[in-house]
């Protein structure tokens, strides 16, 4: 099965604020999705952006890749911050409560039970899909 390469992005007006997320498909930018919330982070929307593609993709079994702008997200992965949280009791290193785990627990379940993997790309650098998922994430943002 070949591989769906998903680019992803968080937005917030203030932080906290009003947020959006987006996420596009490469390298036509189709499917794509995106939303928002009045009241959020934008550690938060990026968070969501993924675990909505994953949602909304995976259903095929194609392996994902994931490439998104937020270290938060990616170095998660990367650096298996998540299984130390598992293991805490999910806490944090401060051990202060891991935030948005309403959200890590279930895209971690997703990632641990698919074929995902996550790239990270500098944001705002002019890349096609890196700024399509921003796009996307600023338009959800509610007004």
């Amino acid at each position: 099965m070949e591989r769906v390469v998903v680019y992803t992005d968080g937005a917030c007006s203030g932080n906290p604020g009003p947020g959006g997320w987006g996420w596009a498909v490469s390298p036509e930018g189709e499917p794509h999705g995106s939303g928002g919330e009045a009241a959020t982070t934008n550690q938060r929307m990026e968070v969501y952006a993924v675990l909505d593609a994953i949602r909304s993709l995976g259903a095929n079994g194609a392996p994902i890749e994931i490439v998104s702008d937020s270290t938060y997200v990616v170095n998660c992965f990367r650096d298996q911050w998540w299984v130390k949280w598992e293991r805490n009791g999910w806490k944090n290193s401060k051990k202060q409560p891991v935030a948005n785990t309403d959200l890590w627990k279930p895209l971690i379940d997703v990632v641990r039970n698919g074929n995902v993997t996550f790239t990270w790309v500098k944001g705002h650098s002019g890349h096609p899909m890196n700024e399509l998922a921003d796009r996307l994430a600023v338009a959800a943002t509610p007004r």
